[in-house]
């Protein structure tokens, strides 16, 4: 019989009362701490959305076609097959989260960057690459100094001539056409080839032309359902068929998960009918902040016309040139802190000074992006480069961190295994290190890009506008973002109206990207430990 009290040997006494009151606790705590914020957020949804509003007949319709199957679908697969439960949800939530994200990207390229710019950059890219994989063709036959100057000049060249070559044509095809050509095609490439694993060469080449083919449909179906060529393209692209591809493949992976497909079904199919029979029978909805007009519509002096498309354009400017400055140099240092860098003192204070500088306080980064970037170097204020520059150092620390967590993660047998081989460190780091930690390391630098994108100090600081009525169109553009207009609406423009409506609809807003980016990180990891 054991003993509520023993001594072991080192510990002392060890009570297992205690320990069990220990982990009630915590259990307590957390359960408390999950409550606080889900009546928060409660609280702010409601303002925002307003769900009372709605007629009882939407309630009902919205019941019956969607919350009612779904409640029994998920109940029936639960008990009898819980795979396909998280199948089926992974299908529904995929295709939420990158419908939001290709809501943003088609704002890119609506009111950016022209598709022919992007197809240009695109081509120039894809031409660097090829002449760089011909020059390491020649690996044994010429000298590293000659390949390495021959691919700089290949990559220059390509870079800044073909763009420009390619936008002087006086004629080209229609922005549908280029979008599928340029972002389709290497998404229709990664799709067709997940769902045809297994089906050979010509099934993989014949599974990608219909990916790109249903990609291409935009350009016809788009303006048929009331949306211009563009936006249906991207949305395509970057939403339904990656969504259909990860379903198919999987489907074809797994046969025992195909009733969660169904599941998916009863889910999208009950919203798609509650809203063709709320609109047949005339049920008003909830009289939502949260709507269409809010998500394209500028700022406004009154909170009933308030929009947050300028911030939002902002927020994705913002974070593509933070990812575009963070993700290199933080992965750099830690594959050279991880892999090269001797143990020395010198490398001990940098650890901890890179450990330090994780915490400090995002208004001391700001202050370091003004004294840095506009007082010293003596550039404008508030721009997207320097915007994107502040929020990069904010983020650094802790990519260097994940980064080198992740490579850490590496059993050492591999990389043995790799130096017995007769494997260079580079080598060894480039096919066996950086490919097994690369899950850790995109995680990690999700998460850190969710911390970027909800701060308002460091913009503060460097002078980004807090109201913007136009979307910034290049790197030395004025940028505001959504946080720095939630903080205005509740600021500069402080009235009843503006905190009953526009303070929560855009936090609701920044909340769903904040949580869409905290989720792709969170699968990525859980895939990446099922994997192990």
């Amino acid at each position: 019989m054991a003993t509520e009290q023993r001594e072991i040997e080192g510990f002392g006494h060890v009570s297992r009362t205690v320990g069990t009151v220990f982990r009630y606790l915590l259990l307590a705590a957390t359960l408390f701490g999950i409550v606080a914020l889900a009546v928060l957020l409660l609280y702010v949804a409601n303002d925002a959305i307003q769900p009372l509003t709605a007629d009882p007949g939407w309630h009902l319709t919205f019941f019956l076609t969607l919350v009612l199957p779904t409640l029994l679908a998920s109940g029936y697969l639960l008990r009898t097959d819980p795979a396909s439960f998280r199948f089926g949800g992974a299908v529904v939530g995929t295709l939420a989260v990158s419908t939001m994200f290709g809501g943003g990207a088609a704002m890119i390229f609506v009111d950016i960057v022209a598709p022919v710019t992007w197809f240009a950059y695109v081509l120039a890219i894809c031409l660097a690459l090829a002449g760089v994989v011909a020059i390491e063709r020649f690996d044994r036959q010429l000298p590293f100094l000659v390949r390495f100057v021959g691919a700089g000049a290949v990559v220059l060249l390509a870079l800044f001539v073909v763009p420009g070559f390619i936008q002087s044509f006086p004629v080209y095809p229609t922005d549908g056409i280029l979008l599928t050509l340029s972002l389709g095609a290497p998404i229709a490439l990664v799709v067709g080839r997940y769902v045809a694993f297994e089906a050979g060469r010509r099934g993989r080449l014949l599974s990608v032309a219909g990916a790109l083919v249903a990609i291409a449909l935009g350009v016809v179906v788009g303006p048929l359902v009331g949306i211009t060529p563009v936006p249906a393209t991207v949305m395509l692209a970057v939403a339904v068929v990656p969504t259909g591809g990860y379903a198919l493949g999987h489907v074809r992976r797994n046969p025992a998960r195909r009733a969660g497909l169904g599941f998916a079904a009863v889910v999208l199919g009950g919203a798609v009918v509650g809203a063709v029979a709320v609109d047949v029978l005339g049920f008003a909805g909830p009289q939502s902040w949260v709507d269409w007009g809010f998500l394209t519509s500028a700022h406004s002096g009154t909170a009933a016309d308030a929009g947050l498309y300028p911030a939002i354009g902002g927020s994705i400017l913002l974070m593509v040139t933070v990812a575009a400055l963070s993700f290199p140099l933080g992965v750099g240092a830690a594959v050279y802190l991880e892999e090269y860098a001797p143990d020395n003192r010198l490398t001990r204070f940098i650890d901890v000074n890179i450990s330090n500088l994780a915490g400090v306080p995002s208004v001391v980064y700001g202050l370091l992006g003004l004294g840095v970037f506009v007082t010293y170097l003596g550039q404008p204020t508030g721009t997207v480069l320097i915007g994107g520059a502040t929020l990069a150092l904010l983020i650094l620390p802790i990519v260097i961190i994940s980064s080198r967590e992740a490579l850490r993660s590496v059993p050492t047998e591999m990389r043995q295994a790799s130096y017995g081989m007769g494997a260079t460190r580079w080598q060894t780091i480039k096919n066996v290190v950086l490919p097994r930690a690369f899950p850790g390391i995109l995680t990690g630098t999700i998460l850190a890009l969710g911390r970027a994108i909800g701060e308002t100090a460091p913009l503060i600081m460097i002078g980004a506008p807090n109201v913007l009525f136009s979307l910034p169109t290049e790197l030395s553009s004025k940028v505001s973002a959504m946080p720095l207009q939630v903080y205005a609406w509740a600021s500069l423009f402080a009235s009843e109206p503006f905190y009953q409506a526009a303070v929560p609809a855009g936090v609701v807003v920044l909340l769903i990207v904040l949580l869409s980016m905290n989720s792709i990180a969170i699968v990525l990891r859980n895939k990446y430990e099922a994997d192990q």
